[in-house]
């Protein structure tokens, strides 16, 4: 296998000097010449990033970034948006968790996984989200697909080489046909993926008199499928109807090494503990979309449905061998988790004469999750057996009118959402979780543009941020003898207000904002004596509150085009199990530089980072990520894209933190360091429609 990847670097490597050796020219019939010019202009005049009243949109299918195999991977590559560590949440710096949209639909990090990079248009991130938005978040990450406005068929064919601590193969294809009314899409992925990770803890416990410290590696081999349809129906140049289906599928193994020293009082142990681990993860999701115009009283009406089901399986072996003795068995896990979600919506937007829009709306979601636990403990020769069942249900309905008094724009919008959750272990009668609650999302915005080239704009809104499905289960992960990860089934929601004023000359903007949380979630630790276990689990800290000063300046001069976005934090995380510090600012740094060269050449170079800050409870480690792109356009389908990601390996997450008098300090390290090679070819033939379209931006203004 590895063979066959380093023939494959090789031959690209061959073509991409070749390509450099000279400039090969190929003669055309005279009747396709237009189109070509048409898509090379486009391609190469058109920014990757443009401004407006402080959000940042990326145009990623004229852009080098539509050859990134990934969608994470790709929002990575935005400004201020922050992929964890173990790439389960997208956060943006100083608004926390995003709210994540695809056309006109919330979705969740599966979704993500699941849709095609090659199928993305553009990504836009939305600082200041109306009510229309689920008041999930503070800030809405909108994605936008493709869709055809020319007669034809396409197809990309993609391979992706990415040599990492391993080699990691990406094969994909990406498909649409085009004629009249109707368009079709599919994409199909095939991945061979070997990801690495790295984890070190070091930790007191003073009133155990414990010291102890582990550093755990994990290796993976994994196999992954994505796949997708859709099917849009224009009607009429108003009337739409579509449907689209995706999913994902792997199933690998991984090995998990640790090695761990513990001393209590005047015992010591070194211990080695090796676990063998297979997982099986399968996620679909499917919506259909409608949208219609009633011309007799001027209102436009969507509708959609959604359907998602995530269904994970994990089994794991664990051994240990303590002051180099022998290898005895001691834990045997075996966990599966599923959810189902279902979710409708209908959107109501009506204009008056005088420019006014009247919005409204509702939604409903039912998510019913399931989680089996069974464990079983070697030395104690227990087994323990758990059966959780999650039944939430959310409902909403929402208002919202803009316009213009004079020269002051304004939107202003309520919603109201109500959540009833129900948690109950199979084996009991009484829920160990009820909650309902009702609340409202208040939100205004403000602009007073001063002249064409400069406004002054203030906003308020207060948003909630709700626990993960999978947040909420009973799963748990073995460390070693002293160690587990474990989930919380208590988790409350975060309730957030949040008011900001900015200044945008052009495509430049400053823009200051005051936050105040309460329940914010974080890292806890909790200490078992009896059994002489520590557990670390996501707990509610008491309140959060900070100020951001964000800055976004892009220039622009000949073949240099540069983004740069500078954000001054400074936040503070209390409770009363913790040990807080002074909070202390911080400065996040972001620069991205495309230089657009003669002969179809495009280089981009990447920076950004985070300095060392402490956050009231948490003391953060900074880091520094460099990022370097060359891309080719040659002969007429074909593309070539180097890329070398976290050259000096930057990418390291480390904190300290005190809680419940349990000392820590970590480091997590991610496989970021990549140098990989993407070559794309395209076929197919595209002309122009003879069905004269009327632009509705591709549902993407729908839920502005």
């Amino acid at each position: 296998m590895k063979v066959y990847f380093l023939l494959k670097i090789i031959i690209i490597i061959l073509l991409f000097c070749f390509s450099l050796a000279g400039y090969s020219q190929v003669e055309i019939k005279k009747d396709s010449i237009s189109n070509e010019l048409n898509e090379v202009v486009i391609a190469n005049n058109k920014k990757a990033f443009s401004y407006q009243n402080g959000n940042i949109k990326m145009d990623v299918a004229n852009s080098i970034y539509n050859s990134i195999p990934n969608t994470l991977d790709l929002l990575s590559k935005l400004p201020t948006v922050l992929i964890s560590a173990d790439k389960e949440t997208v956060s943006v710096v100083g608004k926390g968790n995003a709210l994540i949209y695809i056309d006109n639909q919330k979705v969740g990090i599966e979704d993500l996984n699941a849709l095609a990079a090659a199928d993305i248009k553009s990504i836009e991130i939305i600082k200041n989200p109306s009510s229309k938005y689920e008041a999930q978040g503070r800030v809405v990450i909108l994605i936008t697909r493709k869709f055809s406005k020319k007669e034809g068929s396409k197809t990309n064919v993609s391979e992706t080489a990415s040599l990492k601590k391993d080699f990691n193969n990406y094969f994909g294809l990406n498909s649409s046909f085009k004629k009249n009314k109707l368009e079709w899409k599919a994409n199909f992925n095939y991945n061979q993926l070997q990801p690495w990770e790295s984890h070190r803890i070091n930790y007191q416990i003073p009133d155990a008199a414990i010291i102890s410290n582990y550093n755990v590696a994990a290796f993976t081999k994994r196999t992954e499928f994505v796949y997708g349809a859709g099917l849009f129906y224009k009607m009429n140049e108003d009337d739409y109807l579509s449907f689209n289906f995706s999913g994902k599928s792997r199933q690998g193994s991984f090995t998990i090494n640790t090695e761990t020293y513990n001393k209590k009082e005047d015992e010591e142990n070194n211990v080695i503990t090796l676990s063998d681990n297979n997982s099986r993860r399968n996620f679909v999701n499917s919506f259909v979309n409608y949208f219609k115009k009633i011309k007799s009283i001027n209102t436009q009406m969507f509708t959609g449905f959604q359907y998602s089901r995530f269904d994970q399986k994990e089994q794991s072996l664990a051994e240990n061998n303590f002051n180099n003795t022998q290898f005895d068995w001691a834990q045997e896990s075996s966990q599966k988790f599923k959810v189902d979600v279902f979710s409708g919506r209908i959107d109501l937007e009506k204009k008056f004469k005088n420019e006014m829009k009247l919005e409204f709306g509702g939604l409903y979601l039912s998510a019913k999750a399931k989680t089996d636990f069974e464990t079983s403990n070697f030395e104690t020769d227990v087994t323990a057996i758990s059966k959780y069942k999650l039944d939430e249900k959310n409902s909403a309905v929402y208002t919202r009118l803009s316009g213009t008094l004079k020269k002051i724009e304004f939107s202003a919008g309520l919603r109201l959402e109500n959540t009833n959750v129900l948690g109950k272990l199979e084996s009991d009668n009484q829920p160990l979780v009820h909650k309902n609650y009702t609340n409202l999302f208040p939100k205004l915005e403000l602009n007073y543009p001063i002249d064409t080239t400069k406004s002054i704009s203030i906003n308020y809104a207060k948003s909630i941020d709700r626990p993960n499905y999978s947040s909420t289960s009973q799963g748990a992960t073995y460390i070693n003898p002293y160690f587990i990860y474990s989930r919380n089934i208590n988790l409350n929601p975060t309730f957030t207000d949040e008011i900001a004023t900015s200044f945008q000359y052009k495509e430049k903007s400053v823009r200051l904002s005051y936050f105040k949380s309460s329940d914010p979630v974080y890292s806890s630790f909790s200490f078992d004596n009896q059994n002489n276990v520590l557990t670390f689990k996501e707990v509610n800290y008491r309140k959060e509150s900070g100020f951001n000063l964000d800055f976004t300046l892009p220039f622009e001069y000949k073949l240099w085009t540069t983004t740069n976005s500078l954000t001054f934090a400074m936040s503070k995380i209390e409770d009363i199990t913790a040990q807080s510090g002074k909070a202390t600012p911080y400065l996040y740094y972001y620069t991205n530089n495309t230089f657009r060269l003669p002969k179809g050449y495009t280089i981009v170079t990447t920076v950004w980072g985070l300095t060392d800050h402490r956050e009231g409870v948490f003391l953060r480690e900074g880091k520094c990520v460099v990022d370097l792109a060359i891309s080719r356009t040659y002969f007429k389908n074909w593309d070539l894209t180097l890329s070398c990601n976290d050259i000096f390996k930057g990418t390291i997450y480390g904190e300290s933190f005190t809680v419940n008098n349990i000392s820590s300090r970590s480091r997590y390290l991610v496989d970021t360091h990549e140098i990989s090679l993407a070559l794309k070819y395209s076929f197919g033939k595209i002309k122009d429609s003879q069905f004269k379209e009327k632009d509705i931006n591709e549902n993407s203004d729908r839920i502005k």
